[in-house]
């Protein structure tokens, strides 16, 4: 299976596995950028995907970056669909209680390739009973 990538900056780091095991690319920013605390902000890669059929890209944190400086992606995980072909960008938030500068060059985020399963929407009047029924939001207890 493969994964095309074009550079749209000359600063683009082609994403990477950092070790044999690993699910996550490496997403790499390509500007210098301030985030203030509690605020987020877009950050560019310089890249742009084609994916191999019936996959998506999954954007997920840098655990890193979360447990060092209170940064992660906002809308965890975000998805890049098979038919995308813009660049990527990250969303990145600061939840901690000062500025942190993303800058060039920096791993900002992790790029997991997972299949995509699509379904036939099936509109009823009824679903299926089960043991567990509605219960939800902490209803097995915390």
């Amino acid at each position: 299976m493969h994964l095309k990538i074009i550079k749209l900056n000359q600063q683009a780091i082609t994403p990477k596995y950092e070790h044999e095991n690993d699910s996550g690319l490496d997403l790499v920013s390509i500007e210098t950028v301030d985030i203030p605390a509690g605020d987020s902000k877009l950050i560019k890669t310089g890249i742009s995907i084609e994916l191999p059929p019936n996959t998506e890209a999954q954007i997920r944190p840098r655990s890193g970056l979360a447990l060092k400086h209170q940064i992660t992606v906002l809308n965890t995980p975000g998805t890049i669909d098979e038919g995308y072909r813009g660049e990527i960008g990250v969303i990145l938030i600061n939840h901690g209680k000062t500025s942190f500068k993303v800058t060039q060059g920096m791993r900002i985020a992790q790029m997991v390739i997972a299949p995509v399963i699509r379904v036939n929407i099936e509109e009823v009047e009824q679903l299926s009973d089960t043991i567990r029924g509605k219960g939800g939001f902490g209803s097995t207890g915390v």
